[in-house]
């Protein structure tokens, strides 16, 4: 899976949230590009770059020279690659490397990564100094189409994923579709979960084009699906930047997911697309289930995510699994409200809803009929 991607023109996906718009740019070779986008919009200040030592082999080299050669003076941090990386020690390394360096509140973190770094480096820019401004130049597709885009920002719990943040815009997001010929073919995967649940929460007609292109999204169409995945996550955003209400409808699957990662410890036997993929299929049978959606739709969803090789079943994440570890872990979630666990759960394809509560007697029962012992 490491032909040639689609070549998209730079195309500019506006996020109008009042004093902290911000645009996402999509397009080839912005990474060699960055220093000037980012001192067209903010100046030629000083700039830390936090990104991880597999990235950094890959793609720090270019982002530095660009950097210097728009009048940005950097210096860069290099974390450890995955999930654990989003832990409150890395969190104070990186806003000790921010002091360090003498930024000042004006000056800018920069995150250069997957979603780990993302969402460490733009933490630590919210609370850096009570606020710095962050750029974020997503190198993974999972990142370009999901957590670059929106504010959220934060570490990891032992409680469990995401339970440390805050709500923090970035002032520019580069996201370079040539840094994605570097990806892995089980990485291409995962970052596709975010761009399918698009569709399948709200764009029918996005989901039917995704399910025609089938595996060949990667080749044919990936381009599209990232632009199109982004301006929707940009326009819910707009209407609900804080998750009181609309926004709640991006987690579809993320429940299940999220649940799935803990269990695993985060160590990287199931990285977060491949949880949400099987969350996706986990949502649909769920909502099946519980008398919401059809049979049909169901077997869509499945047989979409499994032709371009994502899990649908519990088996098929090495993960050790019962139904006791994934309702504690659940019980972490977000989502609760008065003590009860929220799902994003479907009508149809293309129509989600966030349910008010599940019985907890049909959640066990429908992790016993997937397969889960009780304990």
């Amino acid at each position: 899976m490491n032909a040639p991607l689609s070549t998209l023109a730079p195309r500019t996906v506006h996020v109008p949230l009042g004093e902290r718009a911000y645009d996402v740019l999509i397009g080839d070779n912005l990474i060699a590009e960055a220093g000037g986008h980012i001192a067209a919009r903010l100046g030629k200040r000083r700039a830390l770059v936090v990104t991880d030592e597999v990235v950094a082999g890959l793609h720090l080299s270019p982002l530095m020279a660009s950097l210097e050669a728009a009048g940005i003076g950097a210096t860069a941090l290099a974390l450890p690659e995955g999930e654990a990386t989003k832990s409150a020690e890395r969190l104070l390394q990186t806003v000790d490397a921010i002091l360090d360096a003498g930024l000042e509140r004006s000056d800018i973190v920069i995150a250069l990564g997957g979603g780990v770094i993302g969402d460490l480096a733009g933490f630590a820019a919210a609370v850096a100094r009570r606020g710095m401004p962050f750029v974020q130049v997503p190198t993974t597709l999972l990142a370009q189409v999901d957590s670059s885009v929106g504010g959220k920002t934060g570490i990891n719990a032992r409680q469990g994923k995401n339970l440390v943040g805050a709500f923090h815009q970035p002032s520019l997001v580069l996201s370079d579709l040539s840094a994605l010929a570097t990806l892995s073919e089980r990485h291409r995967r995962a970052g596709y979960a975010e761009i399918v649940k698009i569709g399948l929460l709200g764009d029918a007609a996005f989901f039917d084009r995704l399910e025609a292109l089938g595996p060949r999204v990667f080749t044919d169409g990936l381009a599209e699906a990232v632009a199109t995945a982004v301006a929707a996550k940009a326009e819910v955003v707009v209407t609900d930047e804080r998750e009181a209400g609309r926004r709640a409808l991006l987690n579809l699957g993320h429940t299940f997911a999220h649940a799935v990662e803990r269990c695993a410890g985060y160590d990287g036997r199931v990285v977060h697309g491949e949880a949400v993929g099987l969350g996706l299929a986990l949502a649909f049978r769920f909502s099946q289930a519980l008398g919401y959606s059809s049979g049909q739709d169901t077997v869509r969803v499945e047989r979409h995510l499994a032709a371009v090789g994502l899990p649908t079943r519990f088996d098929e994440v090495p993960v050790p699994l019962n139904a006791a570890s994934m309702i504690a872990a659940m019980a972490q979630d977000k989502k609760v409200k008065d003590g009860i666990v929220r799902f994003v759960l479907v009508n149809r394809i293309g129509d989600a809803f966030v349910s008010s509560g599940v019985a907890p007697g049909a959640l066990r029962d429908f992790l016993s009929a997937e397969g889960l012992a009780a304990a």
